[in-house]
């Protein structure tokens, strides 16, 4: 077949799936006929007590004809899914088609029958704009979109008739009904699905839209396939699906409700568990107990990544970010699990939400607990603890909670959400480090609460304005006062002598000693940069209890409501529902 953008956007998969339907229905009908014959007229001659010379050939006669029949009905079997199979792939093409299309229609570009892509000249104006669009990447994009939907199309009609075509020989030359060839073919078959190399080419899984593709891109894809395709593909395919930043949150929490149950009876049959493959083996069941307590509450909850990559990966909501006015993700930190997505830290996500439904119920929030990487493992509590974490993790991390902003933008409705970046301890970091990367992420207002820094010297370079950055410091949390490279290395004295004190208070209150001796040399620098707390940083300090004495402090943001208890998860829920200015705020240090 020839593939132009016409015959793509015309394209009629449907009909494919008509024949695919027809096949099966003969091959079943036909499983019928082969059954009544081997029982009724083969298998009853054969039991009759006839014998002789001539029982013998009848017998010969009668079973080549029932083998032929069996080889013919798996014949028939096998076209129904080659069919199938040809036409999602051609639908999976034509839906980009006809997103790049809709997209070119909505920003002025004309495409032509080949794929070619043109504009029209920029104006003065455009010229003289800095912020223009760059109309030559755009359309460059929109070709490159065009031309791998129409090489897909091509492919899969491509293999599709290669593949009848093997059919279609059989039935010429006989081979169709020769049982051992039969036989030979099928055990081929099951062989090529069950290898971990994969076997024989999956069209579908070939034409999902790429890793690198853009939400945007992903949003547009999935919204321009049928609904009963959509159910096709999530069924199919959940794993590749659950966790596409750029998906609906109702799709993406089905295919990862399948997948959880996929990943649980993979791992529990397992016989070689390591230590980790057994914590997110843990991790994953209590969060199936946690999606199991929390149907038919509200607001609903949605599992919005799902996987057994590292660590682990996990994300809960509490409302659908895809239609809610408020949106807020929280990003935990050090020695942070799987199975704190289904304890913890998912209570902070639900504590969060009631927090800001209860400071303007006549808004929707969807607040989510995310867990995208693997979070650094720390043993004991110690001022140089965040060497042995390092920076790598924020980075990765930062790259991934980028992506799923960016898709939370993708797939909401409506008018754009109200949208908050919160993160916590590392976690912060890795917010930090999401922000400062080359787009920044799509956020209205960032929270670090507990932080040891964001890697940026100033809130400015967060990319939401110092205006728009709010921290939460705890005066007896350790780690949002964490020193400097270079002061942990006098620190390290003080953290010795805080071992002979005995646990991990002990080796805080050495550290803090040792940081007397050693001196500051900017009091305001911690570990990861300028102190988000301070007023070189820029930021809003916003009223927080002092918490209690050592480390408990560090986890005791969510733990205070309003009052004598500290305002801290009153204020965070006035920042996502947008009341910023109603914000009660506490000096610099």
């Amino acid at each position: 077949m020839s593939m132009d953008v016409p015959t793509l956007r015309d394209a009629d998969p449907e009909r494919l799936f008509g024949a695919a339907d027809a096949y099966a229905a003969l091959a079943e009908a036909f499983s019928g006929h082969a059954d009544t014959w081997r029982t009724g007229v083969d298998g009853r001659v054969r039991h009759s007590g006839w014998t002789g010379t001539a029982a013998d050939g009848a017998h010969r006669s009668l079973s080549r004809t029932t083998g032929k029949l069996a080889a013919a009905h798996l014949e028939l079997s096998r076209i129904a899914p080659v069919l199938r199979e040809g036409a999602e792939a051609f639908l999976s093409a034509r839906s980009k088609l006809r997103a790049a299309l809709a997209y070119a229609a909505a920003h002025g570009f004309t495409v032509a029958d080949d794929g070619g892509v043109s504009w029209p000249a920029p104006t003065p104006a455009e010229l003289h704009d800095p912020d223009a669009a760059d109309r030559s990447r755009q359309g460059g994009d929109l070709r490159d979109r065009i031309a791998d939907a129409l090489t897909e199309a091509a492919h899969a009609d491509q293999v599709t008739a290669q593949r009848l075509r093997r059919y279609t020989e059989d039935a010429r030359t006989g081979a169709g009904l020769d049982p051992g060839t039969a036989a030979m073919r099928l055990n081929s078959a099951v062989v090529d699905a069950l290898s971990p190399l994969g076997g024989g080419e999956d069209l579908v899984r070939a034409g999902l839209p790429g890793k690198d593709a853009p939400p945007t891109e992903v949003n547009a894809w999935w919204k321009s396939l049928p609904p009963d395709e959509q159910q096709r593909l999530l069924q199919a395919y959940p794993a590749e699906l659950g966790n596409r930043d750029g998906l609906p949150t109702p799709a993406r929490d089905q295919a990862n409700r399948i997948n959880l149950d996929r990943l649980v009876t993979e791992l529990s049959g397992r016989q070689d568990l390591s230590d980790w493959d057994r914590k997110k083996l843990e991790g994953f069941r209590a969060i199936q107990g946690r999606l199991a307590e929390e149907r038919g509450k509200q607001p609903p909850a949605y599992l919005m990544v799902i996987g057994d990559q590292g660590q682990g990966r996990a994300a809960i909501a509490y409302g659908n970010p895809d239609t809610a006015d408020d949106v807020v993700a929280y990003v935990p930190g050090l020695n942070t699990e799987v199975k704190n997505m289904a304890g913890g830290d998912a209570n902070r996500a639900r504590d969060l939400w009631q927090a800001a439904h209860d400071t303007d119920p006549s808004r929707s929030t969807a607040s989510i607990a995310w867990l995208g990487y693997d979070t650094p493992q720390v043993k004991g509590i110690s001022p140089d603890m965040f060497a042995v974490a390092g920076d790598d993790r924020a980075r990765q991390g930062g790259a991934a909670y980028q992506d799923f902003l960016q898709g939370l933008r993708a797939s909401h409705e409506g008018q754009p959400a109200h949208l908050t970046a919160l993160g916590h301890s590392y976690g912060s970091f890795t917010v930090g480090q999401a922000a400062q990367r080359p787009g920044g992420i799509p956020a209205d207002d960032v929270i670090l609460v507990g932080s040891p820094g964001t890697g940026a010297q100033q809130a400015s370079q967060l990319g939401v304005g110092a205006g728009h950055v709010w921290v939460g410091a705890a005066e007896h949390d350790p780690v949002s006062q964490l020193p400097s490279h270079d002061e942990a290395k006098g620190i390290g004295i003080g953290a010795g002598i805080g071992g002979l004190l005995g646990g991990p208070l002990g080796a805080v209150a050495g550290g803090f000693l040792g940081d007397k001796i050693a001196g500051h040399n900017d009091p305001d620098e911690l570990w990861f940069g300028q102190d988000p707390a301070s007023r070189e940083f820029g930021a809003h300090r916003f009223d927080v209890a002092d918490g209690p004495l050592g480390f408990e402090s560090h986890s005791d943001y969510w733990n205070q409501g309003d009052g004598r208890d500290g305002h801290s998860l009153r204020n965070m829920g006035l920042i996502v529902s947008g009341h910023g200015d109603r914000v009660s705020g506490q000096e610099y240090r």
